[in-house]
């Protein structure tokens, strides 16, 4: 019986229409001790999820020791006033709820997720914890232990490494340039110092409290008045801080490890804040660039040449300032290679304008992954968060697909050539010196750290 051939050359269907995203109902309001709420209904599951941020983190407490934010954030879940360790995790269990602190160089947060018919209990315990920390002295001795664990095992890290000096390099005597503290730092620390960030921080005017879930907004702001309404607490003043640095011309930085069998390679340079009017055109020039799976950079020295696995670039935007980068981790004899294709592959986007086929492939990505960050309660949370923290427009969840595509290879080569800065690029390069040092001198002067950070001559 004769069978049909399949025609390879077939078209492919083409897309259909993008979808409309139905926004839920977001209700902002201000409690009565000035505690920020924004309440988001999502009806999928009977859940809820939430963060209470403080707007303050690493650098507001930079003048009692590099990373006590952090540690302070490490703190707050290991007892209070009414509630020891274990019971707080116990009682957790009790209500089917999941909870974390954490803090980085701007924020610091208390997040949480639980049933819905459980709201108020739940709601209760995160507020005790903002309140009524304990910081015991056992605990804190073992968190110290803990944080002195972390930084000797970071130093052996190479990407810790590479974002370490980097941060250095861009930053100089701006706070954000220390990314985590020495051992002499944390063996310094002292209850009293976390005692200080927190009662400095955690405060209902410096708070933001966002909740997502399956709830009716008006009911929920009548509990979060109830559990929340009594604390009491002003905004910290403000500080400031030296401006970051502003390095010119490629310089490279060689940290060394001995016998290490590949290299960490990062280049990066000053870029933009969240605020910044061209903060989607540059999140789409490095969506083409190294910022997706199927970029210029991955199919250059990943899928062609197979010098790394995983080559990556991105924007990291800070509250103050932003820096774009790019990182690869690479085999010792291709350390060169690399990095000329690194800076081909930059030039190239800066010179040449993005193909119209290109530039959609992108843009269908980008929207993309925007629109599956929405199809969860925690990722609609995520995404409201950026939008409030950043002091963004109220419509920037609503238009950020349409100003997406509405970019052309004008916007991209202009952004491209603005903040993709391939002659002032600074690279850092973690490895064996006798590896790689000669390679790495063929892109700029040369300096020589051990993991120490100590200057190697």
């Amino acid at each position: 019986m004769a069978t049909r051939a399949v025609e390879v050359n077939e078209a492919v269907p083409a897309l259909s229409t993008e979808r409309q995203v139905r926004w839920p109902n977001r209700k902002r309001a201000r409690l009565s001790n000035g505690l920020e709420v924004i309440l988001v209904e999502s009806h999928t599951i009977p859940k809820f999820h939430g963060d209470l941020y403080f707007r303050s983190g690493n650098v507001a407490a930079i003048d009692r020791g590099p990373g006590l934010a952090e540690m302070t954030a490490s703190m707050v879940r290991t007892g209070t006033a009414k509630r020891a360790s274990r019971q707080i995790e116990e009682d957790l269990r009790r209500i089917g709820a999941d909870l974390g602190t954490s803090a980085g160089s701007d924020t610091s947060s208390v997040s949480f997720a639980g049933l819905s018919e459980l709201a108020e209990p739940l709601l209760g315990m995160v507020n005790e914890l903002a309140r009524e920390a304990a910081f015991p002295e056992a605990e804190f001795e073992r968190e110290r232990r803990q944080k002195l664990e972390e930084v000797k095992l970071s130093r052996t890290e190479p990407g810790f490494l590479a974002a370490e000096r980097l941060r250095k390099i861009l930053f100089g005597a701006h706070p954000y340039a220390q990314v985590s503290p020495s051992e002499e730092q944390v063996a310094a620390y002292k209850r009293d110092d976390l005692l200080s960030v927190y009662r400095e921080i955690y405060t209902p005017e410096n708070g933001l409290l966002l909740l997502v879930g399956d709830f009716q907004p008006d009911e929920m702001l009548k509990s979060a008045e109830r559990v929340f309404g009594a604390w009491q607490g002003k905004k910290p003043q403000a500080k400031s801080f030296p401006a970051p640095a502003l390095p010119r011309g490629r310089r490279v930085y060689l940290v060394h490890l001995p016998g290490a069998v590949q290299t960490q390679i990062l280049a990066g340079c000053h870029a933009i804040t969240r605020q910044n009017p061209d903060w989607i055109k540059l999140g789409l020039t490095n969506s083409l660039y190294g910022g997706a799976f199927n970029s210029r950079l991955v199919m250059n020295i990943r899928e062609d040449k197979g010098y790394t696995y995983s080559p990556r670039s991105g924007v990291t935007a800070l509250r103050e300032s932003g820096y774009f980068s790019v990182s690869a981790a690479v085999r010792n004899d291709v350390v060169a290679a690399s990095l000329t294709e690194i800076f081909y592959e930059m030039d190239k986007l800066r010179s040449v304008p993005v193909p119209e086929t290109e530039l959609a492939d992108a843009q269908n990505y980008l929207s993309g992954i925007f629109s599956m960050g929405l199809a969860t309660q925690n990722g609609l949370l995520g995404q409201v968060a950026v939008v409030a923290l950043n002091e963004l427009p109220d419509d920037y969840l609503e238009t950020y697909r349409a100003k997406v595509r509405a970019l052309t290879p004008v916007d991209l080569i202009e952004t491209a050539r603005k903040y993709l800065d391939s002659a002032n690029m600074q690279i850092v390069v973690v490895g064996d010196r006798a590896q790689i040092e000669s390679q790495a001198a063929l892109f700029g002067e040369l300096e020589v750290f051990d993991a120490q950070g100590k200057k190697l001559g």
